[in-house]
């Protein structure tokens, strides 16, 4: 049996230039399409604790192993098939290098200048995150990147989530209205949310619950049968858990997010500057707030009362001019 280790901690997104410590659990999540091409193999997966609860009970993952010192120690004395290094972190690409394999995808070290490079299969990824204007324009998913950066075709794989939620739908709408520290300008303004639960009506809406822990966090998605949700941690497990959405974009590129024919997005208009990639507005005006509370009932409305698209990508709604 091949024996592949995948190091996706979250401490640098796949394809954005920005390397922190702040953990991005939905972009662990995400990497998660890659295990359909390795159903059967042995797999270890090194992750940061903080994102652990994402993978366990993970059918195609082995064995978890947390990032520290332990762990670090071990792996550069076991032997692997295939190490897939999707940190861009220069300390973790070293790591990924020092460890035996014979088969190496994603993120090197580079010895001479202490910084990430990448494997061959990896450098339009690299080239993405080296050069903002291209990564504006890029018009293909995350996930068919990630697929195609191991040598595996993109077939629309979906995530595999291991947590089971304990809960059953309950409700016809969640706001997934609170957004992360490390993007404030990914919030719609919260005076719109309130509108919009009042013109949404008599349809049942929840609010966002569980942010504080994961599974709590899960199971609360799984009682909405539609998320209305900014571009996050929550869009990613409601895709997870085949779940109806409407992502509101502001800053980043909405091509990224592949919605498996379950999905609309609704984009600010009228500003070149987006998609910006950043977590500070410089505009007088937010853009989200070009984004009207009665914009997103209509999308709903026609989210759930059409029959699923047939098309491989997600369909996109824009407000007009």
């Amino acid at each position: 049996m091949e024996k592949v280790l995948i190091i996706k901690l979250g401490y640098s997104e796949t394809i954005d230039p920005e390397i922190g410590r702040i953990t991005s659990l939905g972009d662990v999540l995400r990497t998660t399409v890659i295990l359909h091409h390795f159903k059967d193999a042995h797999v270890t997966w090194l992750v940061d604790e903080k994102a652990l609860a994402l993978l366990e009970r993970n059918p195609f993952i082995h064995r978890i192993l947390t990032y520290d010192l332990s762990s670090v120690l071990q792996l550069q004395h076991e032997r692997f098939d295939t190490v897939i290094n999707f940190e861009k972190v220069p300390g973790v690409c070293a790591l990924a290098d020092s460890i035996n394999a014979w088969r190496r995808y994603g993120f090197r070290f580079d010895d001479q200048t202490g910084t990430a490079k990448a494997y061959d299969q990896c450098e339009q990824v690299y080239t993405l995150c080296q050069n903002l204007d291209i990564k504006k324009q890029h018009t293909e998913s995350w996930q068919k990147i990630l697929m195609e950066t191991i040598g595996a075709e993109w077939k629309g794989q979906e995530y595999i989530l291991g947590y089971q939620p304990k809960t059953s739908e309950s409700f016809d709408i969640g706001f997934n209205h609170v957004v992360g520290s490390k993007w404030p300008t990914k919030a719609w303004p919260q005076e719109y949310w309130k509108e919009l639960e009042g013109l949404l009506a008599p349809r049942s809406v929840t609010w966002q619950k569980g942010r504080n822990d994961i599974h709590e966090y899960i199971d609360w998605i799984n009682t909405c049968k539609t998320l209305i949700t900014n571009d996050s941690l929550g869009l990613h497990i409601a895709l997870a858990l085949r779940k109806k959405v409407i992502v509101l974009y502001g800053p980043t590129n909405s091509n990224e997010t592949f919605l498996y024919d379950r999905g609309v997005g609704i984009y600010p208009t009228g500003y070149d500057c987006l998609p910006c990639f950043s977590p500070v507005c410089t505009q007088e005006v937010h853009c989200l707030r070009t984004i009207q509370p009665d914009q997103v009932a209509a999308a709903y409305r026609k989210l759930s009362g059409a029959p699923a698209a047939a098309s491989a990508r997600a369909k996109a709604l824009r407000p007009s001019s």
